[in-house]
């Protein structure tokens, strides 16, 4: 079997994912890198052996031996990139979020449904094994049909990671309920068996605000991912534009009637991600998400506070970036570029995570109005919904 190639579309913060895909003589390998920056460009060209390194990703699209392209690139240039791309006639890898407005993702689906070119989404959190564990012990029954969600986020590198570049700036990313938050909406969607119709939120800019910031087109530090400033206060070097809440609480109703909560906070002393979701005989709750740590159900009861719980299941190993959730959806997207057919992750899905945080956001600063979420064009959720095959009965 002969390598997939792929083109690389942005080498920054993500470029994890292209990392994973490039696997020369085990079915894939990127044999092509598109990025606007020249040291960039050529670090990564070196990096993964490849010849082809452009600053216009439209020169990698008339390549004819190129099988598909991963964009990785920020937020408010996924549209367009893979629209183009999706005309091409080449297979789409999107990174998360799949864009920034409703629009702009309806669009993507669209152009994908009317060319036929596949489109993938990279929600990875679908393929870690804490939310496969959770997502098993909810389909066998342990805890009863699902009614609520709960979520706390606390992003404890998030004055680094989200406020010193253009993750900052609303324009790019509409805020961090849609840009950070758009795994866990997916996740719960996923875990709870439904979509958001109704959500509604709060949140404020807290600490960031007010911190000292760069001049426009100046660089981050050398060293911003390795010396993080403690406490949050004492943070430097922030982007030049910092206009998205740094704290965030949302809640939302499913079309299944499941009620769902999330929260979100970027200046804790700890990285921290916790769910909770309580069915009609029990619930459940990750404690922590990495190999090794545990998912406890408790499905007895009534009584107080059981440390020990009813039944205690360990998130299974896995190597890789993000709980090997990186190297699997990798893994996932080139089987579905060879053979089609139905995914785990689901561009509807993405679309409809997307829809969820926009909303939230635009609820948020109107001082929590709450906010129905559109529907999708059902057309398209049928052709997703068969693998991307036209029904031609």
């Amino acid at each position: 079997m002969s390598d997939l190639r792929f083109g690389a579309v942005g080498l920054g913060l993500r470029r994890s994912i292209a990392v994973c895909a490039h696997r020369p003589g085990q079915g894939s390998a990127i044999t092509a890198v598109a990025d606007l920056d020249p040291e960039v460009r050529a670090r990564e060209a070196e990096r993964f052996g490849t010849e082809v390194a452009v600053d216009d990703y439209k020169l990698l699209l008339d390549r004819g031996n190129l099988d598909g392209i991963i964009v990785a690139t920020p937020d408010d240039t996924h549209e367009v990139i893979a629209v183009d791309a999706l005309r091409a006639g080449k297979a789409v890898f999107v990174e998360k979020p799949l864009g920034i407005t409703v629009e702009s993702c309806d669009n993507i689906l669209r152009t994908a449904y009317e060319t036929g070119t596949r489109l993938y989404v990279g929600h990875n959190m679908r393929h870690m094994g804490v939310v496969r564990l959770m997502r098993d012990i909810i389909a066998r029954g342990d805890i009863g049909e699902p009614k609520a969600v709960w979520v706390r986020h606390f992003v404890g590198y998030g004055g680094d990671y989200y406020f010193k570049d253009w993750h900052a700036d609303r324009r790019r990313t509409v805020g961090l309920l849609l840009q950070k938050a758009a795994h866990d909406i997916d996740v719960v969607h996923w875990l709870a068996g439904g979509y958001t119709r109704r959500v509604t939120a709060l949140g404020d800019l807290l600490v960031y605000g007010d911190l000292p910031r760069r001049e426009p087109d100046t660089q981050r530090p050398a060293n911003w991912l390795r010396e993080f400033d403690w406490p949050p206060t004492a943070r430097r070097d922030m982007n030049h534009v910092v206009d998205v809440e740094d704290v965030s609480v949302m809640n939302m109703q499913l079309d299944n009637g499941v009620v769902a909560a999330y929260q979100q906070c970027h200046f804790s002393p700890d990285y921290w991600r916790n769910y909770t979701v309580i069915g009609t005989e029990g619930r459940l709750e990750n404690f922590g998400d990495g190999p090794g740590d545990e998912v406890k159900v408790w499905n007895t009861g009534p009584s107080g506070y059981r440390a020990d719980s009813d039944a205690t299941y360990r998130v299974p190993d896995a190597g890789g970036s993000h709980g090997g959730g990186d190297s699997r959806i990798m893994d996932e997207f080139c089987r579905f570029v060879r053979d089609g057919g139905v995914t785990d992750t689901s561009p509807v899905a993405a679309r409809m995570s997307v829809a969820t945080g926009v909303l939230a956001t635009r609820s948020l600063r109107e001082g929590g109005v709450p906010y129905d979420v559109p529907a999708l064009d059902p057309e398209l959720i049928a052709y997703f919904e068969r693998g991307q095959v036209r029904n031609i009965l």
